[in-house]
């Protein structure tokens, strides 16, 4: 079968093209900007540069068309933020598109909306209330001792403030998008990632967030088994007949309740713990297929990521040993010694995203979406 992914900047698509390269598939990669992650991978068959999908939309859809058609292309996955344009051209792409339509991946995405859903499902989620005024944000104070707030649209929790004071809160929120406040829940954040079918959970997978980069996003990922948040889950994507992946943050309480935070109706990087078992790529294929979990606990990293987050981190706050630890017994999820030059050449998207981020003025963090990201700017059709 020919695969095509697109989002091949993240390491989470980079395991997804090895697993299907060793299962027997030909698998292409999309992307828009030369130089990234799985180029160089020998999983890949043929690479292509597409149109920035946030800044040129048609062309975007237009050019994957065209991909799709060349290379007889059967199945599309696509893996990171692209997947919200992907949603808004599927009807045009002609073959299997692993990606809801615009409007429920929307209900999922925008965290608002996806806190009424869980609201009416009777599915454990904090207290949350929109934020979109000063009355509104003085009134969540006046409501809760300690709080989060969050943008509607947001990634990686990079603007997520944690237990601000008021005066900070006021200084930082600008109006001009819509936030949230949630009151703060105290308690160990617990990810899971899966693929569904029609509301069929194939593939699953839960894992701490322990180690990250920044305040969100998991840089070391280690299965664990957490019945209570796969039973969230599983009531969840059923009552929703959702196909595709998706992931969640949740939020466990010390008396084991699970509370979610947020849905990402896309990859992440659950994917590591799950591809070394070989039935998981037949999760994407065979909709009647058994849930599939991984093969035991081992412990994955991003190994270049860890001395540069948590490494200062560890040294000013305590710590150490298990970091140590930590690194020096996960293996990386980018190095294989079958395919090593993603590994040497990752340095060229991390050049990438520093001048991207120079040049806008951003953080190397939101520079790696910045042609991406979707904030909910074209309204679902």
């Amino acid at each position: 079968m020919n695969i095509l992914l697109t989002g091949a900047r993240a390491p989470a698509t980079l395991e997804l093209a090895r697993a299907f390269q060793r299962a027997g598939h030909s698998v292409f990669t999309a992307e828009s900007f030369r130089g990234h992650l799985s180029e160089s991978s020998n999983a890949v068959r043929e690479n292509f540069l597409l149109p920035p999908p946030r800044q040129q939309t048609d062309e975007f859809i237009a050019a994957l068309q065209q991909i799709i058609t060349n290379c007889k292309i059967d199945f599309l996955i696509p893996a990171c933020e692209e997947i919200f344009y992907v949603a808004m051209g599927r009807d045009k792409l002609h073959c299997k598109v692993f990606v809801e339509p615009i409007r429920k991946l929307d209900s999922l995405h925008n965290k608002w909306k996806f806190f009424q859903t869980a609201r009416g499902l009777d599915l454990a989620v904090p207290q949350t209330t929109l934020i979109a005024g000063r009355e509104d944000l003085l009134d969540a104070y006046a409501r809760w001792n300690e709080l989060v707030l969050k943008p509607i649209y947001s990634r990686f929790a990079a603007q997520t403030l944690i237990l601000p004071l008021l005066a900070e809160a006021l200084s930082t929120l600008t109006f001009d998008s819509r936030w949230l406040a949630q009151e703060f829940v105290h308690g160990n954040q617990i990810c899971t990632y899966g693929v569904c079918h029609n509301g069929r959970i194939t593939a699953h997978t839960a894992y701490r967030s322990e180690f990250t980069a920044g305040q969100g996003a998991t840089i070391v990922f280690q299965h664990v088994d957490h019945p209570a948040a796969f039973d969230w889950v599983q009531t969840f994507v059923r009552a929703l007949k959702f196909t595709g992946q998706i992931a969640f943050d949740f939020m466990e309480t010390p008396d084991g309740r699970v509370l979610a935070l947020e849905c990402n109706p896309r990859a992440t990087s659950g994917i590591h713990t799950l591809a070394s078992n070989p039935d998981f790529v037949n999760a994407f294929f065979d909709e009647s297929l058994a849930c599939v979990s991984p093969l035991g606990n081992e412990s994955s990293m991003l190994s270049m990521a860890m001395p540069v987050y948590e490494l200062p981190v560890r040294l000013a706050r305590g710590g150490l040993r298990h970091w140590l630890k930590t690194f020096f017994t996960s293996r990386d999820v980018i190095f294989r010694w079958d395919d090593p030059k993603p590994f040497f050449f990752q340095v060229k998207s991390i050049l990438h995203y520093l001048k991207l981020a120079r040049r806008h003025g951003i953080s190397p963090l939101a520079a790696s979406t910045y042609d991406i990201e979707w904030n909910g700017e074209i309204h679902p059709q």
